[in-house]
């Protein structure tokens, strides 16, 4: 027979609702109390019932909320395929999604759809901008016990519950490594970034930039651009960049916007002699590499970003459980040999 809440209580001398708050991980329960709650729920083999929970999710109505600038970047793609394959696998929760998609970073449009979305959710995955004005949003939220999941780019300060994603500075480091590997010997460098407004952009450069700083001071940051993650605006930035800065021999690619940073380098007539070393591993990305362009480049699996963020979601709301720690997704080196792997 399944040991049960009551017997719990019990053995421990405490309240059914003691020992519920203790296995639910809810908050206003002695230190002492609830290490003997688990202690006990452990040596009685207790097991949640898991399936009770999923039904009665059911009869909630739970709706999870995602918003994701992913128009007009192709990394998105593969997350928005995680993400639908989790609702997929999980329709049995009977617990609705709806997914909003946003193009650029605008704080002022990210806030709105934040505050529409949340009107009708009892969880919300963010694909965040790094502002105050959302980190605020994000823990006003939590006050009216709508949690939040960062998914691909984290916000500070904002007391979300957890986030996914890679560990971008790690990345950054990553890029930095492989980019001397590549070139052995003195490189300047222009680095393409993304936006400033997203965290883990910064934190990609901060990487890059903090190694070559300690390990290789041949390794010389000549320019930083911005992209805003557009093709269109990737190329004229890189464009200007190069003209100016004739001497630079290498290029990071931080984020989107690797087909116009290739094209202004082909356009140029400057394919021979400069190495890049891109992110991710979308179809651009693969089409540069072959031409010989990009020599490597840093991946962080998006379809997997995507599908567990649904499935912390779900079991959160589904089964009451709480996320430990965040879910970092380990970065992935690719070159020509392996990059359809």
């Amino acid at each position: 027979m399944a040991v049960t809440i009551k017997e719990i209580a019990q053995v421990c001398h405490v309240s059914r609702g003691t020992v519920d708050r203790v296995l639910n991980h809810r908050k206003g329960v002695k230190k002492e109390t609830k290490e003997l709650v688990e202690k006990t729920a452990e040596m009685l083999g207790y097991r949640p019932n898991t399936t009770a929970k999923a039904l009665a999710a059911r009869k909630k109505n739970y709706a999870i909320g995602v918003i994701i600038n992913s128009e007009g970047i192709e990394f998105y793609q593969e997350v928005l395929k995680g993400i639908n394959q989790a609702i997929k696998e999980k329709e049995d929760y009977g617990i609705q999604v709806l997914i909003q998609t946003m193009k650029g970073y605008s704080i002022e449009k990210q806030l709105n759809a934040i505050e529409k979305m949340s009107e009708k959710v009892q969880f919300l995955i963010l694909n965040g901008i790094n502002d105050e004005k959302v980190a605020e949003k994000i823990r006003y939220l939590k006050s009216r016990k709508i949690p939040t999941l960062t998914l691909n780019a984290d916000v500070e300060n904002s007391q979300r519950l957890c986030y996914v994603g890679c560990d971008y500075e790690k990345s950054g480091k990553t890029a930095a490594g492989m980019m001397k590997l590549l070139t052995q010997k003195t490189a300047k460098i222009g680095i393409a970034t993304g936006s400033i407004k997203i965290l883990g952009h910064n934190q990609r450069v901060h990487g890059f930039m903090k190694l070559c700083k300690k390990k290789y001071p041949d390794m010389e940051i000549v320019d930083i651009i911005e992209t805003n993650d557009d093709d269109e605006c990737a190329y004229e930035q890189t464009k200007k960049m190069l003209l100016q800065y004739p001497q630079i021999t290498s290029l990071y690619i931080v984020a989107a916007g690797t087909e116009g940073v290739c094209r202004a380098v082909q356009d140029l007539q400057r394919k021979e002699d400069i190495f890049i070393v891109s992110s991710d591993n979308t179809y651009s990305v693969k089409e540069w590499m072959k031409k010989g362009l990009i020599k490597a480049t840093i991946c962080q699996q998006p379809w997997t970003q995507g599908y567990q963020a649904i499935i912390i979601a779900m079991e959160y709301l589904g089964k009451g459980i709480i996320p430990n720690e965040n879910y970092i997704i380990k970065n992935e080196i690719k070159i020509s040999e392996n990059i359809e792997d």
